[in-house]
């Protein structure tokens, strides 16, 4: 079980994450995007299910177009073994020609068939990671107008409000960080169940993505404990760890 992501810890993870940005900023819009990435959370389980159960109707299409290319073959060969004649051969061979374009089209349908359940697959992974990727510039939205070096400077009438203390400020950055991370181990589920490249690829990107934005939040935290003058102290390691 420690070898591969849980879509329900991950969700428990998240819902756990609310609780605490509603305790500590209740009725804050980082608090409803959080109640946004539990609902999408949710909605990944499911989605991991569809997206990885088989599909027998295309697999049972897919059967019944291989059986019927080898029959057509067979029946093509064990004509042209009954043909003595030259006349007779020479009528077999000129319908020979649309025998095999026949069977070439068959064996194209059988192709496209069977590529068409990873293709299937592979758009609805697309649109979920998509989702993720538009949640993730949301949770980057709340936090940009965070900016340690504006605090206890002079407000004009357009700056954004900020009456946080520098520790609600280390507080709400660090949920930011929180929500991106697990955002990213949420597009990682798509990479675990699905083989597909581009899926991989495109999860990549978003932990990338997440882990650039997660950077830039930290240097923020550290912004904000230099101005306190003070550093926060690292946790103590349990020897039972």
């Amino acid at each position: 079980m420690y070898r591969a992501l849980q879509a329900q810890k991950i969700t428990e993870t998240i819902e756990a994450l609310a609780r605490r940005i509603s305790g500590r900023f209740p009725g804050s819009g980082l608090w409803n995007v959080c109640n946004d990435l539990v609902a999408l959370s949710r909605q990944t389980s499911d989605r991991i299910v569809e997206v990885t159960r088989p599909h027998w109707m295309l697999r049972c299409t897919l059967a019944f177009l291989q059986i019927a290319t080898l029959v057509t073959l067979g029946v093509i060969a064990q004509f042209a073994m009954s043909l003595k004649g030259s006349d007779e051969l020479s009528d077999f061979l000129q319908g020979f020609d649309a025998a095999i374009s026949l069977a070439i089209f068959i064996g194209g349908s059988a192709f496209f068939v069977w590529t068409f359940e990873a293709r299937y697959k592979r758009n609805k992974a697309m649109k979920a990671l998509h989702e993720l990727r538009s949640i993730v510039h949301v949770i980057d939205m709340h936090q940009l107008t965070k900016d340690p070096s504006m605090l206890g400077a002079a407000r004009v009438s357009s700056s954004p409000e900020r009456n946080m203390s520098p520790f609600e400020l280390m507080r709400y950055l660090d949920y930011c960080s929180e929500m991106l991370s697990l955002t990213a181990k949420l597009a990682a589920l798509y990479a675990e169940h699905i083989s597909d490249p581009i899926v991989v690829d495109t999860v990549g990107d978003i932990e990338r993505l997440t882990s650039s934005l997660a950077a830039q939040i930290w240097q923020k935290i550290t912004m904000v404990q230099q101005l306190e003058g003070r550093e926060m102290p690292l946790p103590m390691m349990s020897p039972k760890i």
